[in-house]
C-alpha cells in the first residue's frame, strides 16, 4: 500500500513537471531575446537592466538538518536590502562574501542572475535559465518511478500468497528507482557539462531502455522459480518420536500402562 501512494504521488509530479516544460522552455527564450533597458526602469519590465549591489550577508544553509537554499542579502547604493534565494552555491554564491561588489541582472522586477568581479555568472531561484532541464528530467525521474512502483504495488496486492508473482513484483518496483536515479544522474551530468536540453533524453533514453530489458528479465527469472525458493520445508522428527512406532502417542500409551 506504501509503494502505491508514494507511487501514485510520483506519478502526479513527474505529470505536472511534464505539462511545465513548455511553459519555461517559452520563459528561458524570452529572457535571451529581452533588450537592454536604456534607463533605470521604474516598474517591473521585460527588459534587462544591470544593477550594482553590495553583498551584505550570505547564508549557504549548508551542514545543516534542516533544508533551505542558499540565500543572500545585497544591498543597493542607497541601503535599501534585496533578498535573492538560489538554487545551488556554485559557481558564484559559495565565493561571495560580505562587503563584496556584485553585478545583478534585473528581470521583471526581480534579480535572475548574479555576475561576481571575475565575470561568474549564476542563475538565482527566480532565473529562467536552467528551469527547462530540471522539470524535464524531474519528469522522466518522477514519471519513470511513479509507473513501475504503481504496477509493482498493484501486483504486489494481487499476489498475496505467491511468492513468484511477490518476487516480480519486487523487481519491477526497484528497477524504477534505477531508472528514476538515472534520470536524475543525467541531468546532474548535463548541468555539469553544460550540455543543451536535448541531451537529457539523448542519455537517459538508452540507460532506462537497458533497464527495462534487465527488468524483463529478472520477472522471467522471478516466475520461473529461480529468484526464491519456494520449496515446501520438511518437518523435523525428535529422535524421541522416532523411537516408537506410535511417535508420543505410543509413549504416551505405554507410560499409563
Amino acid at each position: 500500500m506504501v509503494w502505491l501512494l508514494i507511487g501514485a504521488v510520483a506519478l502526479g509530479a513527474g505529470v505536472a513537471m511534464a505539462f511545465e516544460v513548455r511553459g519555461a522552455l517559452e520563459r528561458e527564450r524570452e529572457f535571451r531575446a529581452a533588450p537592454k533597458c536604456v534607463s533605470v526602469p521604474v516598474k517591473a519590465s521585460s527588459c534587462l537592466w544591470e544593477q550594482e549591489f553590495t553583498v551584505r550577508k550570505v547564508e549557504t544553509h549548508s551542514g545543516r538538518r534542516r533544508g533551505g537554499s542558499p540565500e543572500a542579502e545585497l544591498l543597493l547604493p542607497s541601503g535599501r536590502p534585496w533578498e535573492v534565494t538560489f538554487r545551488r552555491t556554485d559557481p558564484v554564491m559559495s565565493d561571495m562574501e560580505p562587503g563584496d561588489k556584485v553585478i545583478g541582472l534585473i528581470w521583471y522586477g526581480r534579480v535572475v542572475e548574479v555576475r561576481d568581479a571575475d565575470g561568474r555568472r549564476q542563475q538565482t531561484s527566480a532565473g529562467p535559465v536552467g528551469w527547462p532541464d530540471d522539470r524535464l528530467g524531474g519528469a522522466f525521474a518522477c514519471v519513470s518511478f511513479g509507473l513501475t512502483a504503481l504496477v509493482g504495488g498493484v501486483w504486489a496486492l494481487l499476489a498475496r500468497g505467491d511468492r513468484r508473482r511477490a518476487a516480480a513484483a519486487t523487481v519491477v518496483r526497484w528497477h524504477g528507482v534505477g531508472m528514476a536515479a538515472a534520470a536524475l544522474l543525467t541531468l546532474w551530468v548535463r548541468v555539469a557539462n553544460d550540455w543543451p536540453i536535448w541531451a537529457i533524453p539523448a542519455i537517459w533514453g538508452p540507460l532506462a531502455l537497458l533497464l527495462l530489458a534487465s527488468m524483463v528479465a529478472f520477472v522471467i527469472a522471478a516466475l520461473r522459480g529461480d529468484l526464491v525458493d519456494d520449496a515446501p520445508s520438511t518437518p523435523q522428527v525428535s529422535p524421541s518420536s522416532a523411537a516408537w512406532p506410535g511417535g508420543t502417542a505410543a509413549g504416551a500409551g505405554s507410560g499409563q500402562s
